[in-house]
């Protein structure tokens, strides 16, 4: 498959793995996976939880067509169409313009943002007396630029510059180096000048108080997803939900979420925020790095797992009376030493020794590794009474009792029914299940999302 690369003239050649995924396949799977840029506009994560606006309208879209929403980050943007191509994701939502050039290679949805290109430059300051703020395209002329060579900007820059003659120096930047970074380097002065979708700029000019984003360098542009050539019903499915008149007022106050209100877009670029250059996960990533090194276990990990428990909040206590960063119920926390009254640090100290626990116990049991920790997820989550009779059940019926998907999952969710919890090998009865069920599936989809968010640190 050869995709083309935004430049004029110039292909990218893809290679062709025949993937063929569509609605039926993603429906089947329940999960609708995309590819996102660590950005506000696409996607990014806040203290644990996923952000971003394109990221909250699949969010809403996915929750309206009863689907899960998976995401992959794409750290480099020059590599997504071989993502998209390889169907490691079902659709790209990095804030894209549709071009003629483009749509000869993958489809778009319906389009659902109109922006422009705008000229991000610094606002001189009060003692600068040789720049000026440039207020027309001519005053460009000799000045040198940084422009995402892969981008719509790239093509529009190259062609403003042969149509006037303004003798520019583009500098084209790799797909790692996102808007949002060439826009900090504008404010900071690492660079002079680069070029952004409006709605992006407007996103950062909450942040970076020294730029200006006045200047319109290009007609108004549709922004859309992008799928893969032959997802027609998938695209068909998404348009449908755009297009529908019920939704306009939850796609009209995710973006006005995103760029009218200040104090969301400032998460962004807080310290807790995949965005910020080493930026942390959490207020705990020290303490859980250390203690997660300790046992051979990925940090990550532990803190998708905090998440899912507590969002990372001490002081939370369930209607059941668990409390806590690891949600401990009473008796289970004095077990383990701990208290209401403990430190977040104690806490995950006995958080991680029980996780590690019932681990190695598992692994008696299950020597597959990866089996053995979704049986851990599970047992943290309910106990290990009701994962027995799960168990039991699997060896009745010919299932793996060792496997948790489609074998001791299924009968966990099974053990709603009388016909199961009434079944003698069940020692325990009934049990919901779907809460564990959706636990274990949860946070090892959260793990793999702060694994790609957090990609520089160590894999344990």
């Amino acid at each position: 498959m050869i995709f083309y690369s935004c430049k004029e003239d110039e292909e990218v050649i893809v290679e062709d793995d025949s993937c063929k995924r569509d609605w039926s396949d993603i429906k089947q799977d329940s999960v609708l996976t995309i590819l996102a840029e660590n950005s506000p506009a696409s996607y990014f994560i806040y203290r644990g939880k996923n952000m971003g606006f394109e990221y909250e309208l699949l969010y809403e879209f996915a929750k309206d067509v009863n689907l899960r929403l998976q995401v992959r980050m794409v750290n480099d943007l020059d590599e997504m169409y071989q993502l998209l191509s390889n169907c490691e994701g079902d659709l790209v939502a990095c804030n894209l313009t549709i071009t003629e050039n483009r749509k000869k290679y993958v489809d778009f949805s319906t389009p659902h943002l109109i922006t422009h290109d705008v000229l991000v430059q610094r606002i001189p300051s009060d003692t600068d007396t040789i720049n000026t703020l440039i207020t027309e395209i001519e005053q460009l002329k000799g000045k040198k630029i940084h422009v995402w060579q892969g981008s719509s900007f790239y093509e529009h820059i190259v062609k403003i510059n042969e149509n006037l003659k303004l003798n520019l120096t583009i500098i084209p930047t790799k797909g790692e180096v996102i808007s949002e970074e060439l826009i900090r380097m504008v404010s900071e002065g690492e660079i002079d000048y680069t070029i952004a979708d409006e709605n992006v700029g407007k996103i950062d000019l909450n942040y970076y108080d020294n730029i200006d984003i006045s200047l319109k360098l290009s007609e108004d542009q549709e922004i859309a997803f992008a799928l893969r050539k032959g997802s027609n019903d998938l695209r068909d499915s998404l348009n449908r939900w755009i297009n529908d008149k019920a939704n306009w007022s939850t796609i009209g106050e995710v973006k006005r979420k995103y760029f009218d209100r200040k104090h969301l877009s400032n998460k962004a670029n807080q310290e807790y925020s995949s965005l910020v250059p080493e930026g942390q996960l959490s207020p705990y990533d020290e303490i859980i790095k250390l203690e997660s090194k300790e046992i051979g276990w990925d940090w990550r990990l532990i803190s998708a797992i905090i998440y899912q428990e507590s969002k990372f909040e001490t002081w939370k206590v369930s209607w059941a009376g668990a409390f806590g960063i690891f949600q401990f119920m009473p008796a289970t926390a004095a077990d383990y030493g701990i208290s209401h009254n403990s430190s977040a640090e104690a806490q995950i100290k006995a958080g991680i020794r029980k996780l590690n626990k019932n681990y190695n116990q598992w692994l008696e049991e299950i020597p597959d590794s990866n089996e053995a920790m979704k049986f851990t997820l599970a047992t943290f989550n309910s106990g290990r009474s009701h994962i027995d009779d799960a168990r039991a059940l699997c060896e009745k019926y010919e299932m793996d009792p060792n496997v948790w998907d489609g074998n001791v999952n299924t009968m966990l969710l099974n053990l709603r029914n009388p016909e199961y919890y009434r079944d003698k090998v069940v020692k325990n009865g009934y049990c919901r299940g779907v809460e564990t069920y959706e636990y274990v599936i949860e946070v090892l989809q959260r793990f793999e999302e702060y694994k790609s968010a957090f990609p520089e640190d160590h894999e344990l």
